[in-house]
């Protein structure tokens, strides 16, 4: 994908945090500590609609990490599994070089694996925790792309397809929830994909300051919920 840079950077402005931590891709902005809203809201609308009880989440791309820490955050989670392709991104974890990476490290609810997240979701028979190899989970969370059709591989493409997105159903207990974000507004082509896969479709608005630009920004949160089972109707999986 090109060269990806991680870098603590002197904030431009008397107020506030002195410094913030950014990561780039081919020397474009990817993600920052100072802009976080809509990494954390991935957690807190996705995880919404299941109920209480204990929860296993799937979180696809670690990044700075705040997706993860706001599902840990979540006091029904019991286990959460992050899937991050790239070696070096979990590196700066386990290294303490990002803000919360000895938050993530020191969670024993909380486990790094190194894989390719939309490589699995194109056979069958992936494991996404090779220790689980047959778990099954109530949420899985994707902040990878920029968004549907804003790829940063190509490879990555055929998953949100109906076909692609099949797949991912498998993993989840009835009534599970697949959420993912978006640098862009919601799209209707998407929304329709995900309809031919999910009973209950929606897409959330999250709207932010950016400091960095000083602009306002929105983002969208896509969420989907699987099937429910005739034994289960009407209630949550727990």
């Amino acid at each position: 994908m090109g060269e990806l840079v991680l870098q603590r950077r002197r904030a431009p402005w008397r107020h506030g945090p002195e410094s913030y931590h950014e990561i780039t891709l081919n020397g474009q902005h990817l993600m920052s500590s100072l802009v976080n809203v809509s990494e954390i809201a991935l957690a807190t609308i996705g995880l919404e609609p299941l109920s209480d009880g204990r929860l296993d989440v799937v979180v696809g791309g670690l990044g700075l990490g705040y997706s993860a820490k706001a599902v840990l955050d979540d006091l029904r989670v019991a286990s959460v599994v992050v899937i991050e392709n790239l070696r070096e991104v979990i590196d700066w974890h386990t290294r303490g070089l990002v803000p919360l990476g000895d938050v993530l490290t020191g969670d024993p609810r909380c486990k790094f694996v190194e894989g390719d997240f939309f490589g699995l979701m194109r056979t069958d028979a992936a494991e996404l925790d090779p220790d689980e190899p047959q778990k099954k989970y109530h949420a899985i969370l994707v902040d990878i792309d920029n968004s549907p059709t804003d790829l940063l591989h190509r490879d990555h493409g055929e998953f949100y397809y109906p076909d692609g997105m099949q797949r991912l159903v498998g993993h989840l207990h009835p009534g599970g929830v697949f959420a993912l974000w978006s640098a862009e507004p919601s799209d209707e082509e998407f929304i329709s994909a995900l309809g031919e896969v999910f009973p209950q479709v929606e897409s959330h608005a999250v709207k932010f300051h950016n400091p960095l630009c000083g602009s306002d920004e929105l983002n969208t949160i896509y969420v989907a919920r699987a099937c429910m089972s005739s034994a289960e109707s009407g209630h949550d999986p727990a």
